[in-house]
C-alpha cells in the first residue's frame, strides 16, 4: 500500500484490551515520578529477572517523551509497549511492542482465544489449561490509518498467521508518526481491532471485567466472567458463563 492511498479516519469510543493476569493486578510504573525512576528500578529488577532486563531493552527504543508514569494505571499501559510477544504482533515488530484491542468485547474475546488456542496446540499441555484474563478498557479519541475492510486489496496485512508484511507496514506508520490503526478483525468478521503506537493517547486505562478461559480438551475454551460479592473479607470469586 503507497503512502498515497493510505486513509485515517477518526475513531471515538470505547476500546477493549484483554491480557492475561493474576485477580487483582499491581504494578510500578503507577508510582514512580519520572521515566529516569523508572528505569533506576527496571535496572535493579533486572538483576535477577530477565523478563525485566528485555523490558529494559525495550525501553530505549520509547521516546521518553511518550511514556506514561505516576498515573493510575501507568503499569499497565507501559507494560504494551515493554513486554511484548518475543515474535511482535500483527503491526509491530519484536523491538517495541504496541497496544492492541478491540473495538467491543466479543471481539477482544475471540483474538485472544485464537492465540492462546494456538500456544496451546504446540505446547505439552494442550488443551487442558486454565487462564484468567482482565479487561483493560480506555476511551480513544485519534485519528487512525484506516485499514478495514481491506481484505482484497491488501490480502498480505490481513494473513492470518504470517506478519511480515503487516509488521513493515505498521512500523513505517509508527515512524511516521501515526497514532494508530484500525482494521477488520481476522478472527470475528463483524469486530474491528486497533493497535496504538503512542502510550499516551490511551489515558485513562480502567480495569474492567475479569474473565476465565478453560479448555477442556478442544481448542474452544469455555469463558467464564470472574464476580466479587461485595464483601470486603477475603474470598473465592465466583463465575458466571459468557457468551
Amino acid at each position: 500500500m503507497t503512502e498515497a492511498a493510505v486513509q485515517s479516519v477518526r475513531v471515538r469510543g470505547r476500546a477493549h484490551r484483554l491480557v492475561p493476569s493474576r485477580f487483582p493486578p499491581v504494578g510500578v510504573f503507577d508510582r514512580v515520578a519520572t521515566p529516569a525512576d523508572a528505569i533506576a528500578a527496571m535496572e535493579l529488577e533486572s538483576l535477577t529477572n530477565d523478563r525485566v532486563r528485555i523490558a529494559l531493552e525495550r525501553s530505549a527504543v520509547l521516546p521518553e517523551g511518550e511514556w506514561v508514569v505516576g498515573v493510575p494505571g501507568a503499569t499497565i499501559v507501559m507494560a504494551a509497549f515493554l513486554h511484548a510477544a518475543p515474535g511482535g504482533g500483527r503491526f509491530n515488530a519484536p523491538q517495541l511492542g504496541a497496544w492492541y484491542g478491540a473495538r467491543d468485547l466479543q471481539t477482544a474475546i475471540r483474538e485472544t482465544i485464537h492465540h492462546h488456542s494456538r500456544r496451546l496446540a504446540a505446547s505439552d499441555l494442550g488443551f487442558d489449561a486454565t487462564i484468567t484474563m482482565r479487561e483493560l478498557v480506555t476511551t480513544l479519541d485519534a485519528r487512525l490509518v484506516d485499514l478495514r475492510g481491506r481484505h482484497v486489496q491488501q490480502p498480505a496485512l490481513y494473513h492470518p498467521d504470517d506478519y511480515t508484511v503487516a509488521q513493515q507496514f505498521g512500523e513505517a506508520c509508527r515512524a511516521r508518526g501515526d497514532i494508530g490503526i484500525v482494521w477488520t478483525s481476522v478472527r470475528r468478521s463483524t469486530g474491528e481491532c486497533v493497535v496504538i503506537y503512542r502510550p499516551r493517547a490511551l489515558l485513562p486505562v480502567t480495569q474492567g471485567r475479569h474473565l476465565e478461559y478453560r479448555w477442556h480438551g478442544r481448542p474452544e475454551p469455555e469463558v467464564l466472567q470472574l464476580e466479587s460479592f461485595g464483601s470486603t473479607e477475603p474470598e473465592t470469586p465466583r463465575l458466571k458463563a459468557i457468551g
